[in-house]
Protein backbone atom coordinates (compact mmCIF):
# COMPACT_ATOMS: atom_id res chain seq x y z
CA UNK A 1 0.00 0.00 0.00
CA UNK A 2 1.11 3.43 -0.94
CA UNK A 3 2.41 5.58 2.44
CA UNK A 4 0.76 8.89 2.19
CA UNK A 5 2.23 11.74 1.18
CA UNK A 6 3.08 14.08 4.90
CA UNK A 7 2.49 17.21 4.44
CA UNK A 8 4.69 19.90 7.19
CA UNK A 9 2.26 22.18 8.48
CA UNK A 10 4.50 25.25 9.89
CA UNK A 11 2.53 26.67 12.68
CA UNK A 12 3.29 29.14 16.05
CA UNK A 13 2.05 26.29 18.16
CA UNK A 14 -1.11 23.89 18.18
CA UNK A 15 -3.04 25.91 20.93
CA UNK A 16 -6.48 26.13 20.32
CA UNK A 17 -7.39 29.27 18.18
CA UNK A 18 -8.39 30.61 14.63
CA UNK A 19 -5.98 29.30 12.45
CA UNK A 20 -4.96 26.28 14.81
CA UNK A 21 -8.67 24.96 14.39
CA UNK A 22 -9.11 24.98 10.64
CA UNK A 23 -6.03 23.32 10.62
CA UNK A 24 -7.54 20.56 13.10
CA UNK A 25 -11.20 20.91 10.98
CA UNK A 26 -9.10 19.82 7.68
CA UNK A 27 -7.00 17.10 9.40
CA UNK A 28 -9.96 15.51 10.99
CA UNK A 29 -11.52 15.25 7.30
CA UNK A 30 -8.70 14.83 5.18
CA UNK A 31 -8.03 11.55 3.89
CA UNK A 32 -5.15 10.44 5.68
CA UNK A 33 -4.87 7.12 3.87
CA UNK A 34 -3.24 9.86 1.06
CA UNK A 35 -2.98 12.75 3.30
CA UNK A 36 -0.43 12.84 6.64
CA UNK A 37 0.04 16.28 8.44
CA UNK A 38 3.18 16.98 10.84
CA UNK A 39 3.35 20.30 12.38
CA UNK A 40 6.55 22.44 12.96
CA UNK A 41 5.90 24.44 15.74
CA UNK A 42 7.86 27.81 17.15
CA UNK A 43 7.15 26.97 21.12
CA UNK A 44 8.50 24.21 23.54
CA UNK A 45 6.00 22.83 25.40
CA UNK A 46 2.92 20.85 24.96
CA UNK A 47 -0.57 22.70 23.59
CA UNK A 48 -4.21 22.24 23.24
CA UNK A 49 -4.37 20.02 20.78
CA UNK A 50 -1.03 18.16 20.56
CA UNK A 51 -2.58 14.56 21.80
CA UNK A 52 -4.92 14.65 19.23
CA UNK A 53 -2.21 15.27 16.34
CA UNK A 54 -0.25 12.16 17.73
CA UNK A 55 -3.46 9.84 17.63
CA UNK A 56 -4.06 10.71 14.30
CA UNK A 57 -0.91 9.78 13.37
CA UNK A 58 0.80 13.25 12.90
CA UNK A 59 4.54 14.31 14.54
CA UNK A 60 5.31 17.24 16.09
CA UNK A 61 8.72 18.99 15.88
CA UNK A 62 9.49 22.06 18.00
CA UNK A 63 11.64 25.35 17.54
CA UNK A 64 12.04 27.66 20.36
CA UNK A 65 12.41 30.76 18.33
CA UNK A 66 9.13 32.26 20.13
CA UNK A 67 10.38 31.33 23.51
CA UNK A 68 14.41 32.55 23.15
CA UNK A 69 13.81 35.16 20.52
CA UNK A 70 17.07 34.21 19.01
CA UNK A 71 17.35 34.72 14.94
CA UNK A 72 20.96 32.81 14.27
CA UNK A 73 19.87 29.98 16.44
CA UNK A 74 16.45 29.86 14.56
CA UNK A 75 18.37 30.50 11.45
CA UNK A 76 20.82 27.26 12.63
CA UNK A 77 17.39 25.57 13.90
CA UNK A 78 15.46 25.79 10.22
CA UNK A 79 18.98 24.33 8.08
CA UNK A 80 19.32 21.50 10.59
CA UNK A 81 15.71 20.74 10.33
CA UNK A 82 15.27 20.52 6.63
CA UNK A 83 18.68 18.79 5.92
CA UNK A 84 17.91 16.16 8.33
CA UNK A 85 13.84 15.75 7.22
CA UNK A 86 14.21 15.29 3.33
CA UNK A 87 11.02 13.26 3.66
CA UNK A 88 9.28 16.77 3.21
CA UNK A 89 8.31 17.35 -0.24
CA UNK A 90 5.19 19.66 1.01
CA UNK A 91 5.25 22.43 3.30
CA UNK A 92 1.98 24.32 4.33
CA UNK A 93 3.27 27.89 5.82
CA UNK A 94 0.47 29.60 8.15
CA UNK A 95 2.95 31.54 9.83
CA UNK A 96 3.89 34.37 7.18
CA UNK A 97 6.55 36.72 9.77
CA UNK A 98 8.78 34.19 9.16
CA UNK A 99 8.49 32.33 6.22
CA UNK A 100 10.73 33.43 4.55
CA UNK A 101 13.20 32.09 6.86
CA UNK A 102 11.81 28.47 6.67
CA UNK A 103 11.06 28.95 2.95
CA UNK A 104 14.04 29.87 2.65
CA UNK A 105 15.17 26.73 3.42
CA UNK A 106 12.60 24.45 2.41
CA UNK A 107 13.36 25.51 -1.45
CA UNK A 108 17.13 24.92 -0.40
CA UNK A 109 16.35 21.24 0.40
CA UNK A 110 14.14 20.62 -2.30
CA UNK A 111 10.87 20.53 -1.02
CA UNK A 112 8.30 20.66 -4.22
CA UNK A 113 5.36 22.25 -2.89
CA UNK A 114 5.77 25.39 -0.49
CA UNK A 115 2.51 26.90 0.68
CA UNK A 116 2.21 30.73 2.11
CA UNK A 117 -1.60 30.88 3.57
CA UNK A 118 -2.42 34.09 4.50
CA UNK A 119 -5.07 33.95 7.60
CA UNK A 120 -5.34 37.74 8.16
CA UNK A 121 -5.49 41.39 7.09
CA UNK A 122 -3.12 43.33 9.13
CA UNK A 123 -0.87 42.87 12.05
CA UNK A 124 -0.75 44.50 15.46
CA UNK A 125 0.45 48.56 16.07
CA UNK A 126 3.92 49.58 17.17
CA UNK A 127 7.55 48.61 16.27
CA UNK A 128 6.80 44.86 16.74
CA UNK A 129 3.72 44.97 14.42
CA UNK A 130 5.90 46.67 11.89
CA UNK A 131 9.05 44.62 11.67
CA UNK A 132 6.28 41.56 11.47
CA UNK A 133 4.61 43.47 8.58
CA UNK A 134 7.36 43.85 6.59
CA UNK A 135 8.66 40.40 7.09
CA UNK A 136 5.25 39.17 6.10
CA UNK A 137 5.34 40.52 2.85
CA UNK A 138 8.25 38.79 2.05
CA UNK A 139 6.64 35.64 2.62
CA UNK A 140 6.01 35.00 -1.15
CA UNK A 141 9.60 34.98 -2.11
CA UNK A 142 10.42 31.55 -1.40
CA UNK A 143 7.18 30.36 -1.48
CA UNK A 144 5.43 28.82 -4.77
CA UNK A 145 1.82 28.64 -4.26
CA UNK A 146 0.16 31.01 -2.40
CA UNK A 147 -3.04 30.82 -0.44
CA UNK A 148 -5.61 32.90 1.69
CA UNK A 149 -8.60 32.36 3.33
CA UNK A 150 -10.94 35.27 1.60
CA UNK A 151 -10.19 38.25 -1.51
CA UNK A 152 -8.93 40.42 1.56
CA UNK A 153 -6.34 38.18 3.42
CA UNK A 154 -4.95 37.43 -0.32
CA UNK A 155 -4.71 40.92 -1.28
CA UNK A 156 -3.07 42.51 2.06
CA UNK A 157 -0.09 39.49 1.51
CA UNK A 158 0.15 38.65 -2.44
CA UNK A 159 -1.35 42.45 -4.03
CA UNK A 160 -1.93 41.56 -7.64
CA UNK A 161 -0.50 38.43 -7.50
CA UNK A 162 -2.63 35.40 -8.02
CA UNK A 163 -3.64 33.36 -5.55
CA UNK A 164 -6.12 30.25 -4.17
CA UNK A 165 -8.90 30.85 -1.54
CA UNK A 166 -9.47 28.06 0.55
CA UNK A 167 -12.66 28.80 2.45
CA UNK A 168 -12.48 28.13 6.60
CA UNK A 169 -14.90 25.44 6.48
CA UNK A 170 -16.31 23.73 9.63
CA UNK A 171 -17.96 20.46 10.59
CA UNK A 172 -21.91 22.33 9.52
CA UNK A 173 -23.09 19.57 11.73
CA UNK A 174 -21.71 20.19 14.43
CA UNK A 175 -22.67 23.55 15.26
CA UNK A 176 -26.20 23.14 13.95
CA UNK A 177 -28.73 25.11 16.06
CA UNK A 178 -29.84 22.70 18.30
CA UNK A 179 -32.57 23.68 21.29
CA UNK A 180 -32.45 21.04 23.62
CA UNK A 181 -28.34 21.66 23.83
CA UNK A 182 -29.24 25.16 24.67
CA UNK A 183 -31.77 24.29 27.63
CA UNK A 184 -28.91 21.50 29.23
CA UNK A 185 -25.97 24.24 28.47
CA UNK A 186 -28.32 27.12 30.05
CA UNK A 187 -29.05 25.32 32.81
CA UNK A 188 -25.82 23.48 33.41
CA UNK A 189 -24.35 26.83 33.38
CA UNK A 190 -26.62 28.73 35.24
CA UNK A 191 -27.64 31.02 32.77
CA UNK A 192 -30.93 29.90 31.98
CA UNK A 193 -33.11 33.05 32.25
CA UNK A 194 -29.95 35.80 30.84
CA UNK A 195 -29.30 37.03 27.77
CA UNK A 196 -25.95 35.63 27.56
CA UNK A 197 -23.84 37.42 25.48
CA UNK A 198 -20.88 35.67 23.67
CA UNK A 199 -17.13 35.83 22.53
CA UNK A 200 -14.25 33.33 21.70
CA UNK A 201 -10.75 34.38 21.07
CA UNK A 202 -7.40 34.92 22.83
CA UNK A 203 -6.39 37.33 24.98
CA UNK A 204 -4.51 39.46 22.45
CA UNK A 205 -4.71 43.16 21.47
CA UNK A 206 -6.19 41.95 18.01
CA UNK A 207 -9.45 40.41 19.98
CA UNK A 208 -9.86 43.83 21.54
CA UNK A 209 -11.12 42.74 24.65
CA UNK A 210 -11.30 45.79 26.50
CA UNK A 211 -13.81 47.23 23.97
CA UNK A 212 -15.68 44.16 24.70
CA UNK A 213 -15.58 44.66 28.19
CA UNK A 214 -16.30 48.75 27.34
CA UNK A 215 -19.77 47.63 25.38
CA UNK A 216 -20.75 44.87 28.27
CA UNK A 217 -20.92 47.75 30.88
CA UNK A 218 -23.16 49.24 29.03
CA UNK A 219 -25.47 46.60 28.16
CA UNK A 220 -25.34 45.84 31.89
CA UNK A 221 -27.08 49.56 32.47
CA UNK A 222 -29.89 48.63 30.23
CA UNK A 223 -30.07 45.00 30.91
CA UNK A 224 -29.10 44.25 34.30
CA UNK A 225 -29.63 40.48 34.02
CA UNK A 226 -27.55 39.94 31.39
CA UNK A 227 -24.24 38.34 31.17
CA UNK A 228 -20.99 37.82 29.09
CA UNK A 229 -19.76 34.54 28.57
CA UNK A 230 -15.46 35.00 27.50
CA UNK A 231 -14.36 31.86 26.32
CA UNK A 232 -10.32 31.39 25.29
CA UNK A 233 -6.96 32.51 27.22
CA UNK A 234 -3.77 34.47 26.53
CA UNK A 235 -1.85 37.07 27.71
CA UNK A 236 -4.35 39.94 27.92
CA UNK A 237 -6.16 38.02 30.30
CA UNK A 238 -5.06 39.40 33.65
CA UNK A 239 -5.46 42.92 32.38
CA UNK A 240 -9.29 42.18 31.08
CA UNK A 241 -9.71 40.63 34.62
CA UNK A 242 -8.80 44.18 35.89
CA UNK A 243 -10.89 45.77 34.01
CA UNK A 244 -13.49 43.76 35.09
CA UNK A 245 -12.84 44.15 38.52
CA UNK A 246 -12.37 47.93 38.41
CA UNK A 247 -16.48 48.32 37.01
CA UNK A 248 -17.85 45.83 39.48
CA UNK A 249 -18.79 43.49 36.70
CA UNK A 250 -16.88 40.20 38.59
CA UNK A 251 -20.34 38.11 38.72
CA UNK A 252 -21.62 39.41 35.67
CA UNK A 253 -18.51 37.78 33.45
CA UNK A 254 -17.95 33.82 33.25
CA UNK A 255 -14.29 33.18 31.65
CA UNK A 256 -14.73 29.76 30.49
CA UNK A 257 -10.78 28.99 29.50
CA UNK A 258 -9.88 27.00 26.42
CA UNK A 259 -12.54 24.43 25.88
CA UNK A 260 -13.54 21.29 23.66
CA UNK A 261 -17.33 22.22 23.31
CA UNK A 262 -17.55 25.06 21.98
CA UNK A 263 -19.99 23.97 19.47
CA UNK A 264 -22.08 23.85 22.69
CA UNK A 265 -21.36 26.72 24.10
CA UNK A 266 -22.76 29.02 20.78
CA UNK A 267 -25.79 27.15 21.78
CA UNK A 268 -25.98 28.83 25.33
CA UNK A 269 -25.65 32.22 24.04
CA UNK A 270 -28.53 34.53 22.66
CA UNK A 271 -25.32 36.85 20.66
CA UNK A 272 -22.02 36.93 19.42
CA UNK A 273 -19.59 39.95 19.74
CA UNK A 274 -16.84 40.52 17.44
CA UNK A 275 -15.30 43.80 17.40
CA UNK A 276 -11.57 42.50 16.30
CA UNK A 277 -9.46 45.32 15.44
CA UNK A 278 -8.53 43.23 12.05
CA UNK A 279 -9.13 39.53 10.97
CA UNK A 280 -8.34 37.34 7.47
CA UNK A 281 -12.26 35.51 7.85
CA UNK A 282 -12.50 34.48 11.55
CA UNK A 283 -13.47 30.65 11.86
CA UNK A 284 -15.85 31.21 14.87
CA UNK A 285 -17.78 33.98 12.62
CA UNK A 286 -18.66 30.55 10.50
CA UNK A 287 -19.63 28.75 13.43
CA UNK A 288 -21.63 31.31 14.99
CA UNK A 289 -23.47 31.47 11.63
CA UNK A 290 -24.36 28.09 11.72
CA UNK A 291 -25.40 28.27 15.00
CA UNK A 292 -27.48 31.05 13.97
CA UNK A 293 -26.73 33.60 16.38
CA UNK A 294 -26.76 37.09 15.97
CA UNK A 295 -23.29 38.52 15.37
CA UNK A 296 -22.14 42.54 15.63
CA UNK A 297 -18.91 42.66 14.02
CA UNK A 298 -16.31 45.90 13.37
CA UNK A 299 -16.49 47.22 10.37
CA UNK A 300 -12.86 46.62 10.14
CA UNK A 301 -13.42 43.08 9.60
CA UNK A 302 -14.22 42.08 5.86
CA UNK A 303 -17.60 41.67 4.50
CA UNK A 304 -16.70 38.43 3.15
CA UNK A 305 -18.18 37.13 6.91
CA UNK A 306 -21.79 38.39 5.82
CA UNK A 307 -22.90 34.73 4.71
CA UNK A 308 -26.20 34.84 6.09
CA UNK A 309 -28.70 37.51 7.45
CA UNK A 310 -27.59 36.93 11.09
CA UNK A 311 -24.17 39.46 10.31
CA UNK A 312 -24.01 43.62 11.67
CA UNK A 313 -21.33 45.65 10.98
CA UNK A 314 -20.78 48.88 13.45
CA UNK A 315 -17.85 51.51 13.72
CA UNK A 316 -14.93 50.66 16.41
CA UNK A 317 -15.37 54.74 16.76
CA UNK A 318 -19.08 54.67 17.58
CA UNK A 319 -19.43 54.10 21.30
CA UNK A 320 -20.61 51.55 23.35
CA UNK A 321 -23.60 52.33 24.23
CA UNK A 322 -24.52 52.48 20.20
CA UNK A 323 -23.03 48.99 20.13
CA UNK A 324 -25.42 47.83 23.99
CA UNK A 325 -28.10 49.42 22.08
CA UNK A 326 -27.78 47.53 19.11
CA UNK A 327 -27.21 44.20 20.38
CA UNK A 328 -29.83 44.29 22.44
CA UNK A 329 -31.69 44.46 19.84
CA UNK A 330 -30.44 41.49 18.24
CA UNK A 331 -33.21 38.87 19.95
CA UNK A 332 -33.91 36.54 17.34
CA UNK A 333 -35.87 33.14 16.49
CA UNK A 334 -33.30 30.66 15.76
CA UNK A 335 -33.01 28.15 13.51
CA UNK A 336 -30.41 26.37 11.31
CA UNK A 337 -28.35 28.14 8.33
CA UNK A 338 -26.31 24.92 7.56
CA UNK A 339 -27.73 24.15 4.01
CA UNK A 340 -27.28 28.16 3.19
CA UNK A 341 -23.58 27.61 4.54
CA UNK A 342 -22.89 24.47 2.81
CA UNK A 343 -23.69 25.92 -0.91
CA UNK A 344 -21.43 29.09 0.15
CA UNK A 345 -18.52 27.07 0.47
CA UNK A 346 -17.71 26.16 4.26
CA UNK A 347 -18.94 22.86 4.74
CA UNK A 348 -14.85 21.14 6.19
CA UNK A 349 -15.35 18.06 3.85
CA UNK A 350 -15.92 19.56 0.85
CA UNK A 351 -12.42 22.05 1.42
CA UNK A 352 -10.66 18.88 2.86
CA UNK A 353 -11.23 16.72 -0.55
CA UNK A 354 -10.20 20.09 -2.22
CA UNK A 355 -6.81 20.09 -0.26
CA UNK A 356 -6.04 16.77 -0.86
CA UNK A 357 -6.65 16.56 -4.40
CA UNK A 358 -4.17 19.66 -4.68
CA UNK A 359 -1.58 18.74 -2.53
CA UNK A 360 -1.84 14.60 -4.59
CA UNK A 361 -1.99 16.47 -7.98
CA UNK A 362 0.82 18.69 -7.18
CA UNK A 363 2.51 16.48 -5.78
CA UNK A 364 2.38 13.81 -8.68
CA UNK A 365 2.77 16.37 -11.78
CA UNK A 366 6.18 18.08 -9.87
Amino acid sequence: MTKPIRVLQVVPNMQAGGIETLIMNLYRNIDRSKIQFDFLVHYKGKFFYDDEIRKLGGRIYHISVRDDNNLPKYIRDLNNFFKNHPEYKAVHGHMVSTAVFYMYFAKKYGVKLRIVHSHNTNTVSGLKGLVKSKLAKLAPLFANKYFACGEAAGKYLYGNNKFTIFNNGIDLDKFRYNPSIREEYRNKLGIKDKFVVGHIGRFNMQKNHKFIIKVFNEIQKLEPNSILLLIGDGELKDTIENQIDSLGLKSKVKFMGVRKDTFNLYQAMDVFLLPSLFEGLPVVAVEAQDSNLPIIASDTITKEIDLTPNVSFLSLSSAPEIWAKDILNKKTKRRSNTLLLKKKGYDVKDEASKLTEFYSQYYEVK
